[in-house]
């Protein structure tokens, strides 16, 4: 649902990794921004209007994205989508950080626009922290990249973990996503990717932003 920059990049992707799409927009000019040979369907109308839902097919979706410019109409057309057809991957964009927890905690996906542009821009602007990427749908566990002093460098994942307190998820490295063990060894440049409380992150952050202490 929404038919703005975002959906119709999202649309355009889904329909290159090969599903079928269809795109809800209550503004007809608004499919002008998909490409000419777009395949899928391109419905006018609201996205949580039941009739317009049934012409998009609605009842044989997988998924749902409610990325239209209004926090109301996304998470009315999310709570309809997912509690009256029973579609289980529902997410919807809210730009509102505050409300966008709120509706996290009640079991529908959100990404808070607001909040993700500023940890973006905080990323540059204050290169050593911790920035969240997802919540899980109670706000208490938290994947966030995190950045890690040099002096970790060469030291076992495992240790990384005893210090923090905190599970390492991913690595990324020379652009690769990878799962290390704890024996493997981070490297210069490596991207730590970790698993945390939501409120321990700051703990997190602040153990391995410093550098370890030299044991004997």
């Amino acid at each position: 649902m929404g038919c703005g920059r975002v959906g119709a990049t999202l649309a355009q992707s889904l329909e290159n990794h090969g599903h079928s799409v269809a795109v809800i927009d209550q503004n007809p000019d608004a499919f002008r921004r998909l490409d000419a040979d777009f395949g899928g369907k391109k419905v006018t109308g609201l996205g949580f209007d039941r009739d317009t839902l049934v012409q998009a097919g609605i009842d044989d979706a997988y998924g749902f994205a409610a990325v239209s410019d209004g926090d109301n109409s996304n998470i009315l057309a999310a709570r309809v989508v997912r509690e009256t057809y029973g579609v289980g991957t529902v997410v919807a964009r809210i730009y509102d950080p505050h409300r966008a927890e709120i509706y996290q905690r009640l079991g529908i996906p959100t990404v808070a626009t607001v909040r993700w542009t500023s940890d973006q821009v905080l990323r540059r602007l204050l290169p050593m922290g911790a920035t969240s990427e997802y919540h899980d749908a109670s706000g208490q566990i938290v994947l966030a990249e995190v950045d890690v002093h040099p002096g970790w460098v060469g030291r076992p994942v495992r240790s990384l973990e005893l210090l923090s307190g905190a599970r390492v998820a991913y690595l990324t490295r020379y652009g690769d996503g990878m799962l290390p063990t704890g024996d493997s060894v981070l490297q210069e440049d490596d991207t730590v990717h970790v698993l945390a409380r939501a409120d321990d992150l700051s703990d997190v952050e602040r153990a391995l932003t410093n550098a370890p202490e030299e044991t004997a």
